[in-house]
């Protein structure tokens, strides 16, 4: 009875150690499946990364977790034009497009918020040719009834908006110049019969002698004496788009030009252009400002000097502020302009404000502004009035 007693307590003990093992396995592996399925739904488990020469199990000196790189942002949609030619076909437009005159242009331009520019012709348009339109990915320009006058420059602006402000990306305009052949005009028609234009020393000259094809050949003339002028390409150059420029304008190429246009058996006169030649300076005058004296006594008389050193055959404007002005004290000044010897075609131009018998009302700043036709600078100077007059000087005596 003992044996078999102490026999079935072992067994007891086996059999509540293996359900004990079995309850672990078991504990062990649902919670191995609850980490898998956290794993799928949630984030992914942290892993430890170990530096090179870092011991296993050992964390990092530094606690700073690494800064996240960015997704690059994908770059923007470059805006372009497409020329509508029939119902459900589209053209890429280029630097130029032709359409005949009388056909109907439809142009569509991509971006969610977009503003054309016209040609000046059209911006003043009140008969109702020219629609605009916005749809969601593109703005659309349509314009009816066309005419060689509509030729020109037409452009996309794609809009930048912040809430209810928006403006133009002029960075990113596309423009497209438009020619609109007209068999019966070979210019754009001008309202001018004559266009006088200013050749100015500081800047090219351009005679807009536009036509409305670009297959037409251009010439340029002139009216009297007549003949036709020579275009090299340096002083003077042609382009389809902007007509003749005159890079370098000098004295030689003032008076009355026109352009002549030839295409097949028809031939045109442009509209004249008068060009008067004007000695534009390169800058605004810079004057140089000094009175006769800082300080001058009651009853004495002062000069104030204003002088412009600058470019030869340039008009300068003088003008001046003063403190007699408030009580109306007249203006006396005297003017003059001398050349200056040197190399450099160069002169220099001079007021002279004078003051007589100096009083109290005339001290203060006096403001001297040089003007031509780039622009106007300005110069002061302060002078202050003593309120008796300066001893003058006694004559040494004579020996005897």
């Amino acid at each position: 009875m003992v044996a078999e007693t102490g026999s079935g307590s072992k067994w007891r003990l086996v059999l509540s150690v293996f359900l004990l093992f079995m309850l672990i396995l078991q504990s062990g592996h649902c919670q191995k499946e609850e980490e898998e399925a956290k794993t799928v739904v949630g984030r992914k488990p942290k892993t430890t990364k170990t530096n090179p020469g870092q011991r296993p199990g050992k964390s990092s000196r530094s606690g700073t977790p690494k800064p996240r790189v960015k997704a690059p942002t994908p770059p923007a949609s470059h805006t372009y034009l497409t020329q509508v030619v029939n119902k459900g076909k589209f053209q890429k437009v280029e630097d130029t497009l032709s359409v005949r005159a009388g056909d109907t242009l439809e142009l569509r331009c991509k971006g969610s918020a977009v503003q054309w520019g016209l040609p000046p012709y059209l911006e003043e348009d009140d008969e109702g040719r020219v629609r605009t339109g916005q749809h969601e990915r593109y703005g659309t320009l349509t314009l009816a009834n066309s005419t060689g006058a509509d030729t020109g420059e037409y452009t996309c602006f794609p809009m930048y908006c912040e809430d209810t402000q928006c403006r133009k990306e002029y960075d990113k305009a596309v423009k497209v110049f438009i020619f609109f052949p007209d068999p019966q005009e070979l210019f754009v028609p001008s309202a001018d019969y004559y266009e006088i234009v200013q050749l100015r020393t500081n800047r090219p000259t351009v005679l807009p002698c536009q036509v409305t094809s670009p297959e037409a050949k251009v010439t340029l003339h002139r009216e009297f004496p007549p003949a036709e002028v020579a275009v090299d390409g340096t002083e003077i150059s042609f382009s389809v788009k902007r007509g003749f420029t005159i890079h370098r304008p000098r004295p030689h190429h003032a008076g009355g030009l026109y352009c002549v246009a030839s295409l097949g058996n028809l031939r045109q006169s442009s509209t004249k252009y008068m060009l008067i030649y004007v000695n534009y300076p390169m800058a605004p005058p810079t004057p140089v400002i000094q009175a006769s004296s800082s300080s001058v006594g009651q009853g004495e008389n002062l000069q104030v000097v204003c002088t412009v050193l600058g470019e030869q055959d340039v008009l300068i404007d003088f003008s001046w502020e003063y403190p007699g002005q408030q009580i109306g004290r007249p203006l006396y000044t005297q003017d003059s302009v001398r050349p200056v010897e040197g190399g450099a075609a160069r002169q220099q131009a001079q007021s002279v404000l004078l003051v007589d018998e100096v009083r109290d009302v005339d001290q203060g700043t006096y403001t001297c502004t040089a003007q031509n036709l780039e622009g106007s600078k300005s110069a002061s100077t302060t002078v202050k009035v003593l309120t008796t007059p300066r001893a003058k000087a006694k004559p040494k005596p004579k020996k005897p």
